[in-house]
């Protein structure tokens, strides 16, 4: 799929760390969307419902907040600004909701990047 922009959360074939293998779940479209690499890809930071997933580079939503409700999640969730890939746009499947703050996904990946 293409047509995804930076905020959008998407369901995607999401790899494991093994690189081999993968899971389908949500995740969230980090890259600048005025950037033209050249390759049909993305780069996207993983979503899960594991709420142990807590600190300064995660960002929590609960499913029945506004945002959660407008990134169209199914359950409570967490940015994972610490897991990123990059990943084809073939592998989205679809794009689920949006996510409106993304300030605070942004000081997340400052963080996680050091910049």
């Amino acid at each position: 799929m293409t047509g995804s922009k930076r905020g959008d959360v998407v369901v995607v074939r999401y790899p494991n760390s093994d690189l081999l293998t993968y899971k389908k779940r949500p995740a969230l479209v980090v890259q600048t969307d005025d950037v033209d690499t050249g390759i049909n890809q993305t780069v996207v930071a993983l979503v899960t419902t594991n709420l142990r997933r807590t600190g300064p580079t995660r960002v929590q939503f609960n499913k029945a907040s506004a945002e959660g409700r407008a990134m169209g999640l199914l359950g409570d969730s967490v940015v994972v600004t610490d897991n990123l890939a990059t990943v084809l746009h073939r592998e989205i499947d679809k794009v689920i909701g949006t996510c409106p703050i993304m300030e605070r996904v942004d000081a997340a990946l400052r963080r996680t990047l050091d910049l």
